[in-house]
């Protein structure tokens, strides 16, 4: 993959997503956000990659979006009228492309794209936050699965102390993750959140020494790719997020019911149970991208129009 941004690479079934922009503690751009859902769609293309750990080079995870056109970095418009380099001309025409498609034209965020994209990848998504975390840096984390932290961490919902409000998607993630309090408090006072008080709130899994969190992040990622039936995987997945907006158990117990009916009578059932008596570890055949039930999704996707 020919990227500027991020950096790409598999090993041992984990893919691991790199932040590379480190000069400028891995600001966010759309070429970035164009790279990383390429690698998306790799990771979601490759039977051979089981998770994904998305981490930052440098001292900083993603200390948010790309501040340089000044006042009107959220202004996409405007920049581009001014002519403010083809950078932000060339932003404002992908964003074009990508996203003005609701039904009163309006622009889509480019942090929002980006998360959803992540939400519908048929892997695990494991965050190994670096450093700071701040604005898209923050938020981009919230549909990743599990969230491991340095203790040099922090992170910052500080929209309002940007004049703007909140993006990404957040407003849906962040009360599910940590709650509707904890996330009024951090939106609302736009501070930096340390690194135990993310732990404590439930944002974070772990929190381990600098250098040691991008290893920690892998081992997990490497512990799902050995221990779980990758169709089981993605499906649980699906199961796991849309079960936080269902309207009642019993949509749950149903999806549930068509799941068992389904993988139970597929061979890598047959492998994890004969694994299990043998006591040996199980060697799964069923592929995310040949073996998933014609049945999947089971829900209607919602679109920009609404």
């Amino acid at each position: 993959m020919d990227t500027t941004r991020i950096r790409y690479d598999v090993h041992d079934g984990v893919a691991t997503i790199t932040l590379a922009r480190p000069d400028l503690l891995n600001a966010f751009d759309v070429p970035m956000m164009r790279e990383m859902i390429a690698a998306l769609d790799e990771v979601d293309a490759d039977d051979a990659v089981r998770a994904v750990v998305v981490t930052g080079d440098g001292r900083a995870f993603c200390a948010g979006a790309d501040l340089s056109a000044g006042g009107d970095s959220f202004d996409y418009e405007t920049v581009a009228q001014r002519g403010q380099g083809a950078e932000q001309q060339e932003q404002l025409e992908a964003l074009e492309r990508i996203g003005r498609s609701g039904r009163d034209g309006e622009l889509r965020d480019g942090g929002g794209i980006l998360a959803l994209r992540i939400f519908r990848c048929r892997k695990p998504v494991i965050a190994a936050v670096n450093g700071a975390a701040v604005g898209i840096g923050a938020t981009m984390t919230l549909p990743m699965d599990i969230r491991l932290a340095s203790e040099r961490a922090r992170f910052g919902f500080v929209f309002a102390a940007r004049g703007i409000v909140p993006e990404a998607c957040s407003s849906w993630f962040l009360p599910r993750v940590v709650g509707i309090s904890t996330a009024a408090e951090w939106v609302y006072t736009a501070r930096l959140v340390a690194a135990d008080e993310a732990l404590r709130a439930g944002l974070l899994r772990s929190v381990h020494p600098a250098g040691e969190v991008l290893g920690a992040a892998q081992e997990l990622g490497r512990e799902i790719a050995r221990n779980s039936a990758p169709v089981s995987v993605a499906m649980s997945r699906m199961m796991l997020w849309r079960g936080l907006v269902a309207d009642h158990p019993m949509e749950a117990h149903r999806v549930e019911s068509r799941g068992v009916n389904y993988t139970g009578r597929r061979r890598d059932a047959v492998e994890g149970i004969t694994a299990f008596f043998e006591k040996r570890p199980a060697v799964w055949s069923m592929s995310v991208n040949d073996d998933l039930p014609p049945w999947v999704p089971w829900w209607d996707e919602p679109t920009f129009d609404g």
